[in-house]
């Protein structure tokens, strides 16, 4: 008997969308931002060398990480089209979500083997990890309009990013006191190998269970998608006609248009700083021990996640109150003058302090992005062409803010000099949040 898939705008079928962020979170909070910036690092250190050869050259580790990041989100920004047309075709966006879903999982799993010696291995689970899931949160995001009328928006994406929070601080905690007592989980030093270390990948194949085992409800309850009527004809390049079709028409859409130039600009700060964050912590911080590192960043990074549930929450209310580009600008305000505030971190108290305010903001500008993209749409069924127009710039942006700042690192020898350089594309922002028509939403 076939299930009945609940309607547009029901409790139910907005729950099943907002769970995947649980599912997926656990990505970009363990692997991104937690566990294996200090893993990769802790390798660095443990073999006592800075740099390392790859691709015919010697490079140091933090921008080798940041310019992989790069070439992943070229690869992203790339793919994100290709799958929206082929979905809009075949009317089954649900199959390329599971597919990214399980490529993302099963890299994370593959990072169990990431070592200085099988350096290229690692960076492959690193960059399909990556790839996974961003593309697949891309297409979760694409769905926002199908499934929630324009009021239930700003709440039921605020509600997504919460949920992640909570599910991956579930975890993280769980895989910080893998990390931390190892023995009592009967981890040991073997093969070379300390307990820690080893800790450190079994958290990695958590990730890789986690998001499998819990997206499974989301992909229960959504819908296959709508199917594109017409000709079926170069299937494959349909997703870059779709973006050329939404471009010609953001030019009769003079709002949406503005917006999404001011948040190429912001996010492509935003979420730099959400890729480097933990890596600028492992090196610029003074942390004492290599004990007293592991545990701070790790305490910092699960400040940030459940100070971003308040933020998200806060937010949400915010926009209902003053409107959604007023909240932007204002966020957009208080990350500029934290990037000014970050070039100056010495101590581990400064960096928790950083933390905190970081998570007052990361949530709240992600989730409010998304839905006023959302109401900003015309009319349309197309709604995963005019997401893959937002997901591509948004990795466009990505492209250029992680690369500048890997260069930035490089030429001046300082990570502290490119937070100043992301401070600039949060001013810009803000000017450009300005020329969006001032409306309530």
């Amino acid at each position: 008997m076939a299930r009945v898939l609940a309607m547009k705008g029901s409790k139910k079928l907005l729950n099943a969308w907002a769970f995947y962020d649980w599912a997926n979170s656990v990505y970009s909070l363990v692997i991104s931002s937690a566990v294996f910036p200090i893993f990769y690092g802790a390798l660095f250190r443990v073999a006592e060398i800075e740099k390392v050869t790859v691709f015919g050259g010697e490079i140091a580790r933090a921008p080798l990480i940041s310019y992989v990041t790069s070439l992943a989100f070229v690869f992203i920004a790339i793919v994100t089209p290709l799958v929206s047309g082929v979905a809009d075709y075949i009317g089954n966006k649900k199959i390329f979500l599971k597919f990214f879903c399980y490529l993302g999982a099963f890299s994370c799993i593959g990072l169990y083997w990431f070592s200085l010696e099988n350096i290229y291995f690692g960076l492959i689970c690193y960059f399909f990890g990556l790839v996974g899931f961003w593309v697949s949160f891309a297409i979760n995001n694409s769905y926002l309009p199908d499934i929630a009328f324009p009021d239930q928006q700003d709440g039921i994406s605020a509600k997504g990013f919460s949920l992640g929070y909570i599910g991956s601080v579930i975890l993280l905690v769980f895989n910080l006191a893998m990390v931390m007592q190892p023995d009592v989980f009967g981890i040991t030093d073997s093969g070379g190998e300390v307990a820690e270390i080893k800790a450190m990948k079994y958290s990695f194949i958590s990730v890789g269970i986690w998001w499998i085992l819990f997206s499974q409800y989301t992909f229960a309850h959504l819908p296959k998608g709508y199917k594109r009527e017409g000709a079926r004809t170069n299937i494959v390049l349909n997703g870059f006609r779709e973006l050329q079709s939404v471009w010609k028409q953001l030019g009769e859409e003079t709002r949406l248009k503005r917006y999404l130039g001011a948040f190429f600009v912001y996010s492509m700060a935003v979420q730099t700083i959400m890729l480097i964050a933990t890596y600028f912590g492992e090196e610029e911080i003074q942390w004492g021990t290599d004990s007293e590192r592991t545990t701070g960043l790790i305490i910092s990074i699960l400040v940030i996640q459940i100070v971003a549930i308040i933020g998200a929450t806060l937010t949400a209310r915010a926009s209902r109150v003053f409107g959604n580009i007023k909240t932007l600008v204002v966020i957009n305000i208080f990350w500029a003058l934290l990037c000014v505030y970050a070039y100056f971190l010495q101590t581990p108290m400064d960096f928790y302090i950083a933390a905190g305010l970081v998570g007052i903001v990361m949530g709240g500008i992600q989730a409010l992005s998304r839905s006023t993209y959302s109401k900003f749409l015309p009319e349309t069924t197309d709604t995963t062409s005019f997401f893959s127009f937002y997901d591509v710039a948004e990795k466009i942006g990505i492209v250029i803010g992680t690369f500048l700042y890997g260069a930035v690192a490089q030429l001046t020898g300082s990570m502290r000099n490119s937070t100043i350089f992301l401070g600039l594309f949060f001013l810009i922002g803000i000017f450009l949040l300005l020329r969006v028509r001032k409306v309530k939403t």
